[in-house]
This record gives C-alpha cells, structure tokens and sequence, in this order.
C-alpha cells in the first residue's frame, strides 16, 4: 500500500467529515456564553460564602489561580485579569489584606515588585467551597481524549486571542453611540 501524500489525506478526511450545521456556531457561542455566566455565579457565590464583595472574591479567585499554575500575579496583572484600575486595584488588595484573605510579599530579587498570596488562612476555605466544582469539571474532561481537550483548548484559545484583539483595537477608547471599528473617515469633521 502506497504511502498517501498530505494533500490527499486532507482530502479523504474532509470527504468523511460531517458538515457543520447552520447553528453550530451559534450554539457553540451560547454554550461558551452560558459557562462563563455559570463560572460568574460560582464566583459571586464564594463572595457571598466568604461574605466580600463580588470583585474582591473575583480578585481572589484569580490570586490562587495563578498561585495554583505557579505564575503569581503582580497588582498590575492582577488590575488587568479582573478589569479594575491600579487605583480601584489598590483598594480591592487593601480590603482583602485587611480581611486577612491575601498577603503582598516581595519575592523577586528587584524589591519593587510586589507578588501577590493568598493567605494561609484562606486557602483552605478556596479548596473546601472549590473542590465539588473542581472534581465534577475534572469528571466531566475526563470523557474525552487528551486530542479532543487540545482541540478545544486551541479553539478556545483562539477565541480569546480574537476578542483581546477586538478589545484592544476595535472596542478601544469607544465613543459612546459610535460603531466598534469605525474610523474617523480623512477630511471628515469631528463633532465637538
């Protein structure tokens, strides 16, 4: 049997693949949609389970996160994971110290920079109020291959990719009433 060249294994597994449905990429939206408004409430119920406010339970959760992949967040990265300024940041880490939730060391050989941790204290409440969220998502990846998670992981990743850049440029410094990516045409008047 002869060895088949990459253009025609595309072929082959393009002639064997369904197609894709007219709405499937309307559902696959709403479904991304609808798990991020879910992870949204599980956020707001941990607030309300460690009596803080949304934010600073959003501001939290990101402060394990990134302890838990090993990558802690300075106030800067923190400020733009949960959207607040360095101002409005500042505060949030001021209530979650003061509560005890989260500690700011100087870990890095410039002492400048600040390196956000959580708590002693807090962490195990995270891992008590997280742990049934964290077994049922690692039961339910479970069903599927490490291929069909890097698939997924990419094409998740590639929508991210995508609205970073719509945030960056076309939704960047909004008018308000004006369309998203609109630019000002040359030799047109500005309204004052």
């Amino acid at each position: 049997m002869e060895a088949m060249d990459a253009t025609k294994a595309s072929e082959v597994i393009k002639a064997t693949e369904e197609p894709v449905a007219a709405d499937t990429p309307y559902r696959v939206v709403e479904a991304l949609r609808t798990f991020g408004a879910n992870y949204a409430e599980f956020t707001r119920r941990f607030a309300t389970w460690l009596g803080l406010h949304s934010t600073d339970a959003a501001a939290l959760a990101e402060i394990l996160y990134a302890e838990d992949q090993g990558t802690p967040l300075s106030p800067a990265r923190l400020s733009e994971r949960i959207g607040l300024s360095s101002g409005a940041t500042t505060a949030l880490l001021n209530r979650l110290e003061k509560a005890g939730h989260v500690v700011r060391k100087r870990e890095h050989s410039d002492r400048r920079i600040v390196t956000l941790r959580s708590s002693p204290e807090v962490r195990p409440q995270a891992m008590k109020f997280f742990g049934l969220y964290t077994e049922r998502m690692q039961t339910e990846m479970s069903r599927y291959t490490t291929a069909q998670l890097q698939e997924f992981q990419d094409f998740v990743t590639q929508l991210s990719t995508a609205m970073d850049s719509l945030l960056a440029h076309e939704y960047h410094a909004l008018e308000p009433g004006a369309r998203p990516g609109a630019q000002a045409r040359p030799g047109a008047q500005q309204k004052d």
